[in-house]
């Protein structure tokens, strides 16, 4: 309202040339369609899916990066954790759950401005991120006293659980810092 109130006044304004009020009015009227802008719709369904094919790679990442740790940890992990409701199997999927999500979250916003080399980047460095969480399991089990397998299987809540959960989650980080 304040713009076209001020387009009036110049418009009404008797010391001006008419052309001088024609430009004058045409600059605020366009300063206001600048200010007030335009919305593009192309534009707006081009970054919904975007942001679908973005969210697609993310859940992708987790859902590999679960079944890759169910099949480095002794039994059926949804199971552990979901049915038997086992506090170190949870911690442990939880933890690398969390991991990889930092992960896929820092490769997401430090991915190449275009879309398909930015997808490509993030499903790349997501997929890595797993095997370098992999690895670092793989380590974990043989540089730590006790095995990994038993921890996982005991039902009863164990400090070590929480250790590796941290390592894991530390690990992550370090991954996703690498990244940028």
């Amino acid at each position: 309202m304040a713009v076209v109130a001020a387009a009036d006044r110049v418009a009404r304004n008797e010391h001006l040339e008419h052309y001088q009020r024609e430009k004058y009015v045409t600059f605020i009227l366009a300063s206001a369609t600048t200010e007030i802008g335009t919305v593009d719709g192309l534009e707006l369904v081009g970054g919904v899916l975007g942001t679908l094919a973005y969210f697609a790679v993310g859940v992708a990442v987790l859902v590999t990066g679960f079944l890759v740790l169910d099949l480095m940890t002794p039994g059926n992990l949804r199971h552990q954790v979901y049915v038997d409701k086992n506090p170190n199997a949870a911690i442990l999927l939880a933890s690398n759950h969390l991991a990889l999500a930092i992960i896929v979250v820092t490769a997401i916003l430090t991915s190449s401005d275009g879309f398909a080399q930015g997808l490509a980047d993030s499903a790349v460095y997501g997929l890595f991120a797993i095997v370098l969480q992999a690895i670092a399991l793989r380590l974990m089990n043989v540089v730590l006293p006790g095995k990994l397998v038993a921890l996982v299987q005991d039902p009863k809540m164990c400090g070590a659980a929480w250790a590796v959960g941290v390592s894991l989650l530390s690990i992550g980080l370090v991954n996703a810092a690498a990244l940028t």
